[in-house]
């Protein structure tokens, strides 16, 4: 019997000791655990800081808030429209006394000689105008200038007859006096000529790159589409 109480007392002595070390190990589980989160903790709110709630805070911002509201100054409506009149009517400190024009004589001379220029521009030129008819229709050639780096031929076109004269602008041939054909632009080109007498003015522009050691050109033109009515004009000088 005594042999029996021994060994039952063993076993109850073994699993006490084996409840109070699985104790001891939660309890240093449970320590590991909350320095750990402690430390995860930390380091999330790390950085954040609490807003001031303090009374001396709010009492500073309310002083700087006062003084820059205090730093704008209002001014009176009386005042400003004093100031505007002021500029208006040349009284105002920024207000300086127009200078008086001074015409310079040169720039007279200048323009009358421009004047004077334009006008010659525009005088009849020597073996202007030059006409062609046939058939009751006109071509005229009024004058030859250069301009604008072209050379302008003002036309002018007159159907005195008793049909309706139809033309192409592709079947004007421009030619130098070597027989080569020069490409040429028009403005103003009549498609259709009516039989009324009227006068229709049209301008042909030839660019002066073409014209080198060009004297004389030659214009020839037929209507559209029976090509029965023919214009020519020969030897039309290139004054420069």
């Amino acid at each position: 019997m005594l042999w029996i109480k021994r060994a039952s007392l063993r076993k109850v002595n073994s699993t006490v000791a084996l409840t109070l070390i699985l104790l001891l190990l939660m309890l240093i589980g449970g320590y590991i655990s909350a320095i750990w989160g402690y430390a995860i903790g930390h380091e999330a709110i790390e950085g954040v800081n609490q807003p001031d709630s303090r009374p001396a805070g709010k009492i500073g911002f309310r002083k700087n808030k006062s003084q820059q509201q205090q730093g704008v100054v209002m001014l009176k409506e009386a005042d400003v429209l004093a100031a505007v009149k002021a500029r208006i009517d040349g009284k105002g400190k920024k207000a300086k006394p127009e200078k008086p024009l001074i015409e310079n004589p040169q720039n007279d001379k200048r323009s009358s000689t421009k004047s004077k220029l334009v006008a010659e521009s525009e005088s009849p030129q020597p073996g202007f105008p030059m006409i062609s008819k046939t058939e009751g229709v006109s071509l005229e050639i009024a004058s030859a200038r250069f301009s604008g780096g072209a050379l302008q031929l003002k036309m002018n076109f007159k159907n005195e007859g008793d049909r309706t004269i139809r033309f192409l602008s592709s079947f004007l041939d421009v030619t130098n006096e070597r027989g080569q054909t020069l490409s040429a632009n028009t403005e103003g080109f009549p498609e259709e000529l009516p039989a009324n007498g009227k006068t229709v003015a049209s301008t042909l522009s030839i660019s002066t790159a073409l014209l080198d050691n060009v004297q004389k050109i030659s214009l020839h033109l037929t209507d559209y589409p029976e090509q029965r009515l023919q214009l020519q004009m020969l030897n039309i000088p290139v004054v420069r």
